[in-house]
């Protein structure tokens, strides 16, 4: 299945400092030219809309490895992840193509809502919030979320209250945001739009700690020698899991979705997915 990829920024080709080559994308807001199959049918009938079109539209946020990111494939930039081979899957049995629009993460939803893309998935959860205005999928994936610290600062930050009063990155518009509000309720949040941007910050000095999920964490100190996960106990939820957003009312595209998904989940399929990715992403940060 061939993949098209949209509006990419002059930033994002630039080497991320992180060590990961995240080579990124277009973080106003902008989208395909071929627009949603929605614009073509009611809710009701947007999986239908999408068959016809030939098109899946999927919004997504290539910044958040192994999930979905930037990285050299062949000589070439390539927006790959857990998430990009799920989507592929998924547009493998509908018989129709995938074009990805790379945003800001909180631009996704936004998009969706907009109608300029048929779905979004960009380890985005569920919330009682965005279950106002959007349609979700099953979860697909259960992530636990940890704190990731310079290692000079293991054993300064140790415990939730040990980053009472000190600044504690989170993806702008992620789960991540509200885990700081509500498990470091008496840290700063500081939130920024890319995760390799806060992995920048937290690299120079700037935040003392950065919320990010497990499988993320990983990555990312896998690549940073300077870098180290701590035990700073956060609760996971099924809140915090994984799904793909829908517009309001797509009930035929989410019962396909779902059938789909129950088998990659049953199968294992996402996992390998998961393991996989991360270990793209490793390696491709050694390159």
């Amino acid at each position: 299945m061939s993949v098209s990829y949209t509006h990419l920024d002059v930033y994002k080709r630039q080497v991320v400092l992180t060590g990961i080559l995240v080579l990124g994308a277009c973080g106003n807001g902008g989208s395909s030219s071929t627009g949603s199959s929605s614009a073509s049918g009611s809710a009701d009938n947007q999986l239908e809309a999408i068959k016809a079109a030939g098109v899946l539209n999927v919004a997504t946020s290539a910044d958040f490895a192994p999930f979905e990111f930037h990285a050299l494939i062949d000589g070439k930039d390539t927006i790959v992840g857990a998430d990009i081979d799920m989507v592929n899957e998924i547009a493998d049995r509908l018989g129709v193509e995938v074009n990805i629009l790379d945003l800001d993460f909180n631009a996704v939803l936004t998009a969706l809502q907009q109608g300029k893309a048929d779905i979004a998935v960009s380890g985005i959860s569920a919330t009682d919030e965005r279950k106002q205005t959007f349609d979700f999928t099953d979860n697909y994936f259960t992530p636990e979320q940890k704190v990731v610290v310079n290692k000079n600062n293991e054993s300064a930050f140790d415990s939730i209250e040990s980053l009472s009063g000190k600044k504690v990155g989170a993806q702008k518009g992620s789960i991540q945001e509200m885990i700081v509000q509500d498990q470091l309720a008496d840290s700063q949040l500081v939130s920024i739009a890319k995760v390799p941007n806060l992995v920048n910050e937290l690299k120079q000095g700037s935040i003392d700690g950065l919320v990010l999920e497990s499988a993320v964490a990983e990555s990312y100190v896998a690549q940073n020698d300077d870098l180290v996960i701590t035990d700073v106990a956060l609760e996971a939820s099924e809140g915090d899991s994984y799904a793909i957003a829908l517009p309001k009312g797509s009930t035929e595209l989410q019962e396909e979705l779902n059938s789909i998904l129950k088998e990659l989940i049953e199968d294992g399929t996402i996992d390998e997915y998961v393991q996989k990715n991360t270990d793209l992403a490793n390696e491709n940060a050694a390159q």
